[in-house]
């Protein structure tokens, strides 16, 4: 076990130092990002989001270590004022891997707010993207704030539709349920994974799991962890397994969700939807009854497309669009060059096939020139952008990330901004060959 002198990282004056979190921490840092965090004040801590950090930091985690945990201490009293930590994670954009981290866990003291404590961390756990190769970062969080620190809500987090207890599909009379849905187990993580991983090529962006990443959500966090999603799997009347969902452990908004939805291929969305939702119906039920409240939904908090949608679409009246991650990527002429084989491919499958020629887009400071080669991309570099620069399209700000990551089309960009824009026909047909809106709901590591 480390001592606090072995994780200390500098000190910040004042009386504070930045040091990295140790096993002894975790009962402090669980009891301040439950209070930080909740939604009902400091009286009424989130028993849940204390579960939560716990498990990070006194359990093991996947991807995670208890030392990538910052915190800021105040050295004359030990006690912890402000903290975050940072998730490692592999994406992949059109199955090209990449490296991501996720701060997360973001807390202040009141009293000591609007000291910069917060940006003293981010930068650190930036720097420590960088050492790791992480091409990007990603976090949730409240709107706004983030964007200080070099981010933008570029890329739909959630979403989800429901419907109510007249829209939950009934039997007829006399029949019974055709699938087994049951607890999934240790012997269902390679089948849960192949899952997974066929239902993900529906998306542009997707997070990697792997096999430790299943056990890790299956088994290895408390049940009280916000972020603990029970998985069941769903069989035939013979035992043959169908596919796989996960579901909340408490009700949110008034209804069960289901979090995640997987099918093998060939199996029928149409036929195995209803039985998922009489499941969600029955078992937001027993939460209502188990924690007092009151159940009046069900439904599928799955973005802002998915199969189930379509299968069950007059089932699912009521929806609610969805929010957005916070993207940063420090290093956009490397991201595009690392998933550049994504990109050729999809001009190979455009009218820009065997494209020569470049690209330049301004951001109207600095700027991205892209050099084109028979379809293949030879070279992607930074450029300066002054007065009287010729490029062939501008993205104000962090907007072009929104196009980079599927979120919006161009047409929607140049909507929303009139300072988006392109110059000529070539640049309109290549921006919109090279990334196009692709939805993506990306279930990523916790």
């Amino acid at each position: 076990m480390k001592t606090k002198t072995e994780t200390f990282i500098r000190d910040l004056g004042d009386g504070l130092i930045l040091r990295r979190a140790s096993v002894e921490d975790a009962d402090a840092l669980a009891t301040m990002n439950s209070i930080m965090h909740s939604d009902d004040g400091p009286e009424k801590p989130n028993e849940r989001i204390g579960a939560w950090t716990r498990d990070l930091i006194a359990k093991p985690h996947p991807t995670l270590a208890v030392n990538d945990f910052t915190i800021v201490e105040e050295s004359a009293t030990g006690r912890i004022v402000s903290t975050l930590c940072l998730i490692p994670q592999t994406w992949t954009y059109e199955g090209v891997e990449f490296g991501v981290g996720r701060p997360e866990l973001v807390s202040t003291l009141p009293e000591f707010r609007k000291r910069g404590l917060v940006r003293i961390q981010m930068d650190e756990v930036h720097k420590w993207g960088e050492e790791r190769g992480h091409l990007v970062q990603i976090i949730t969080g409240i709107p706004y704030f983030y964007r200080q620190f070099g981010y933008d809500m570029a890329l739909n987090l959630a979403g989800r539709r429901y419907g109510f207890e007249p829209h939950v599909p009934a039997l007829k009379s006399g029949e019974t349920e055709k699938y087994v849905l049951r607890p999934a187990c240790e012997a269902d993580i390679d089948f849960i994974l192949s899952v997974y991983e066929a239902n993900e090529k529906l998306y542009a962006i997707s997070c990697k799991r792997t096999p430790e990443n299943i056990r890790y959500e299956m088994s290895g966090q408390s049940p009280d962890n916000i972020n603990h999603f029970d998985m069941v799997m769903i069989e035939d009347a013979g035992g043959k397994p169908l596919g796989f969902f996960q579901h909340a452990t408490e009700l949110w908004f008034g209804g069960l969700y289901c979090v995640y939805f997987g099918l093998e291929k060939g199996v029928s969305w149409l036929d195995v939807s209803p039985a998922v939702a009489r499941y969600l119906w029955k078992k937001g039920g027993e939460y209502a009854e188990r924690d007092t409240q009151t159940r009046s939904a069900f439904g599928f908090s799955l973005g802002e497309w998915h199969p189930v949608y379509e299968a069950m679409d007059d089932k699912l009246p009521s929806a609610r669009k969805p929010y957005a991650y916070y993207i940063r990527v420090p290093d956009l002429p490397a991201f595009l060059n690392h998933v550049k084989l994504a990109l050729e491919k999809r001009l190979a499958d455009s009218v820009a096939a065997g494209h020569t020629g470049e690209l330049k887009l301004s951001f109207y400071r600095e700027g991205l020139k892209l050099v084109f080669e028979r379809g293949r991309i030879t070279s992607v570099e930074p450029m300066k952008v002054a007065s009287g620069t010729e490029t062939d399209a501008s993205f104000p700000d962090l907007t072009f990330l929104h196009l980079v990551f599927g979120h919006r089309s161009l047409d929607e960009l140049r909507h929303a901004f009139t300072d988006c824009y392109f110059e000529n026909n070539t640049a309109r047909v290549l921006l919109n060959a090279l990334f196009p809106k692709r939805l993506s709901d990306v279930y990523s590591v916790y």
